[in-house]
């Protein structure tokens, strides 16, 4: 039996009683009653779509209003991080061993031997079924688009963008090395990028290169992207190796350049094992270079500090902490879904905020962390209609039953209720079994 009351399906009701993380407020005066939990107890007008009215709530329920007792609500969730194209390929390709190489291996040959149009179109959908269910409203994906890959990835997702325009907004990422940029495939894939609304990506990681090779890519990257007036979004030192140090030059490249657009880099692992004065003289580039930081902890944590039947022994996210003192922006995301780089996950990203917490220490207090998964995101993306609550914006909003953070994040199947301008959507999960004719060889 749902905890919820009624809702109507008309998408017009006054919410009592909601307690909505103070930190995705828009109305700043409204943010200052919050309570030590970070929560603000309010009536939620909604009709026509939007927010109607947002006030401190009543000592007792308004005629016909639907009383939450207390259960928090937040803003539509923002993913700006996650792999549509990979998803769920487990059930035919097997991680042996558990690291980063072993995934990267089974990834290429499941690329090269399944990844037809019908197949990342059939993987992908279901993938944002999952997400649009359990209530987030944009996602940035990644596409590997080495070799003829681009000219099949980039086609679907532009179909399936069409598809989903009004209920999840999608952007895209080239997945390649960076030094693909240096080549003649580079350049066409920028074009085609360009041509898509894209963003320029790939891996840092370049295993021989010297650092003036290094450079020397980074080089070519920004300068495709400064000529097809494209951001750039990499991927970053997913490793647990010191030597595995590229975000200084990711950084030092933008200031060289100065980069007109913006550059996210994901993951950035090794900075929390490598020696702290260097590790301080790297972020602080970063700062400078006003580069936004994605962390990736469910995945990082589970990838990293792999070795046969030994046990990790650490957590393989970046320093948070550490950069928000330093005023970068920091974002959370899911990161990959049952592929062999995570066997696990739902596009929940409930779940991943609930682990990065968990994993980051991000409590005593929660604070403003609920905004690395909705507001900032939105702003990064530059989606203004999603990541907050406001008076006249798109009630698309997720309704909780827990009330307290600590009621919230330990029960993360507990029960929500979505709406999309403000009517409750159908928020049951599609069956993997739909996706059985996939892997019947």
């Amino acid at each position: 039996m749902s905890g919820f009351p009624p809702l109507p399906a008309d998408g017009t009701v006054l919410l009592h009683r909601a307690a909505v993380p103070a930190c995705l407020l828009a109305d700043v005066a409204l943010a200052r009653g919050a309570d030590a939990e970070g929560l603000v107890l309010l009536d939620i007008g909604i009709a026509g779509g939007r927010i109607e009215s947002l006030a401190p709530a009543a000592a007792t329920a308004p005629e016909g209003a639907a009383d939450l007792d207390a259960g928090q609500v937040w803003p539509c969730f923002v993913e700006a991080h996650a792999h549509l194209d990979k998803g769920h390929i487990t059930p035919r390709a097997i991680n042996a061993d558990g690291t980063g190489l072993s995934a990267a291996a089974a990834v290429r040959a499941d690329r090269e031997a399944n990844w037809s149009a019908a197949d990342v179109r059939a993987r992908f959908a279901f993938g944002l079924r999952c997400a649009y269910a359990q209530g987030t409203a944009a996602i940035r994906t990644h596409l590997d688009s080495q070799g003829p890959q681009a000219g099949i990835s980039w086609p679907v997702f532009a179909e399936l963008r069409a598809e989903w325009a009004g209920r999840i907004d999608l952007q895209a990422v080239g997945m390649v090395p960076v030094d693909t940029y240096a080549t003649p495939e580079g350049e066409a894939l920028a074009r085609r990028i360009a041509s898509a609304g894209g963003l320029l990506g790939g891996a840092t990681r370049l295993p021989g290169a010297t650092p003036a090779q290094l450079d020397a890519a980074l080089d070519a990257l920004f300068d495709l992207a400064t000529q097809h007036g494209l951001e750039i979004d990499l991927h970053v030192d997913e490793s647990g190796d010191p030597g595995a140090a590229t975000l200084g030059p990711v950084a030092r490249a933008a200031l060289r350049h100065r980069f007109p657009y913006r550059v996210t880099c994901g993951h950035c692992c090794s900075l929390a094992v490598q020696e702290p004065a260097f590790a301080s003289e790297v972020m602080d580039l970063v700062a400078q270079a006003g580069i936004t930081i994605v962390s990736l902890p469910p995945v990082n944590l589970h990838l990293q500090g792999r070795s046969p039947g030994g046990t990790p022994r650490w957590r393989g996210v970046t320093l948070l902490h550490e950069l928000k003192a330093r005023g970068v922006n920091l974002l959370i995301g899911g990161d990959n879904c049952r592929d062999p780089f995570y066997r696990w996950g739902d596009h929940d990203m409930l779940e991943t905020f609930t682990d990065a917490v968990r994993i980051g220490h991000l409590d005593l207090p929660v604070g403003d962390w609920p905004a690395a998964v909705t507001a900032r995101p939105a702003d990064w993306l530059r989606l203004p209609e999603h990541g907050r609550i406001a008076v006249g914006g798109v009630a698309d909003l997720v309704l909780f039953r827990g009330r307290r953070m600590d009621e919230l994040l330990s029960r993360r199947r507990g029960e929500r209720v979505v709406l999309r301008a403000g009517r409750p959507i159908d928020t049951t999960l599609p069956d993997h079994r739909e996706l059985d004719r996939l892997f019947a060889a």
